[in-house]
């Protein structure tokens, strides 16, 4: 009872505060089997394209969540996650050299798409490139498409299933007229490596991806 409470606190006031989706869907199987191939079609847009800004931003005007599809984020300069070694290794320091890093939340019409936590290596950057990222909340991707840079993914993962399970050996359940699908705060989270067009590492991203991608109505 407390953990349904809960939810229904964030929908309510939490997620429409971010920006995030509050839409409810009626429960249906096909309902369902639309959800997950919108988030599998998200998911696969972003993993085929280097930039995330760039393919937020044609996700946002291909399926109308805002009449400005412009991405614009919001860097929060009070957050600081020092990087490990293992990210280290990854960003191929030079001993000495520094890590700078970023949160940000990418947006939409006012809608959350994205949370990323990003570390980059400045020295790597042209001086214009590091003084948009230093002094304004210029997305990552934007601030540094001149370097022609190309996204090696970490990992990928799928914070949602809107499928039950075993949905593929049992037989659907009926509709209901009453019952509502709530997509939950995050629905894909990935981890990669952004190489330079001469195949340095520059930086290395963390994202969370949010339901409000999928703020739209469904086909049916």
């Amino acid at each position: 009872m407390l953990r349904r409470w809960l939810q229904l606190f964030f929908f309510s006031i939490i997620a429409p505060a971010m920006g995030l989706a509050s839409s409810s869907w009626q429960d249906s199987f096909v309902t369902r089997v639309e959800l997950l191939a919108v988030i599998e079609t998200f998911n696969a847009e972003l993993l085929s394209h280097a930039s995330a800004t760039a393919t937020l931003e044609r996700w946002c005007a291909d399926h109308g969540l805002a009449a400005n599809a412009k991405i614009t984020a919001k860097l929060d300069r009070s957050v600081e996650k020092p990087l490990d070694e293992a990210g280290r290794a990854l960003l191929a320091l030079l001993p000495g050299q520094q890590v700078r890093y970023r949160h940000v939340q990418l947006s939409c019409g006012g809608k959350v798409l994205s949370e990323a936590d990003n570390w980059y290596v400045p020295a790597r950057l042209t001086p214009e490139m590091n003084r948009l990222l230093e002094q304004t909340d210029t997305p990552f991707g934007r601030a540094v498409r001149d370097l022609n840079f190309r996204r090696e993914t970490l990992s990928a993962k799928l914070l949602w299933q809107p499928l039950p399970e075993h949905w593929d050996v049992q037989p659907a359940p009926p509709p209901s007229s009453e019952a509502r699908i709530e997509a939950p705060a995050f629905i894909l989270e990935h981890r990669a490596l952004l190489r330079s067009g001469e195949g340095l590492p520059i930086a290395l991203v963390a994202e969370t991806y949010t339901s409000g991608a999928l703020d739209f109505p469904l086909p049916h």
